[in-house]
């Protein structure tokens, strides 16, 4: 029961866009295509359940261990834009299609504070190692469903008819917030 406690308050309450305001720049800035959203919110699915498992061993066995947490933040980040470019090299070596797919995802990603957001809060959360992927990969899911549902929707902008002072950027940050609006009428499901 624990485990649906994480995964449903990681996808819905506590959704890491709409919620927590991590990932903001990706989530508005990708989300004009659902194909495309699409994209994006696979690869930061793969690079944050891979990430939060690396992290959390880092921060268990070597950080704490040689009592240097201190230094969390700035190992959180080598380690992640290490990742990324390691999945960046396997992936042009042993899938190319794929590779090819994901494009110019897997670098944003580097960059994406909600992968180093998620891997802080698996750490700041106590949680064990199981309980930490199944987190990050609620909480990467979480984010690619806010994605795509942004998206669909900036799809369904383009045949209406938008006020010119609204178009682009303001009527994006209004879908945003009525998105998160509507996500808090999950904050009840569960504590």
């Amino acid at each position: 029961m624990e485990y649906i406690i994480i995964i449903i308050s990681a996808l819905l309450v506590n959704n890491v866009v709409l919620a927590q305001f991590l990932g903001v720049c990706p989530f508005l800035g990708v989300s004009n295509k659902v194909d495309t959203a699409i994209g994006m919110g696979g690869a930061v699915t793969f690079v944050i359940v891979i990430a939060t498992t690396v992290t959390y061993l880092i921060q268990i066995y070597v950080l704490n261990k040689l009592g240097i947490a201190f230094m969390q933040t700035i190992t959180f980040i080598l380690v992640i834009a290490a990742l990324v470019q390691m999945v960046e090299i396997i992936l042009k070596k042993v899938s190319q299609p794929l590779y090819q797919a994901l494009g110019i995802f897997l670098p944003l990603i580097t960059t994406n504070c909600a992968v180093l957001g998620v891997a802080i809060l698996v750490i700041q959360k106590n949680y064990n190692l199981l309980q930490g992927v199944v987190f990050g990969g609620s909480t990467a899911l979480g984010f690619g469903f806010a994605l795509v549902i942004m998206a669909g929707i900036r799809e369904q902008l383009e045949l209406a008819d938008i006020p010119d002072g609204m178009k682009g950027v303001p009527i994006s940050l209004v879908i945003a917030g009525i998105l998160a609006l509507a996500f808090m009428g999950f904050s009840g499901i569960v504590r």
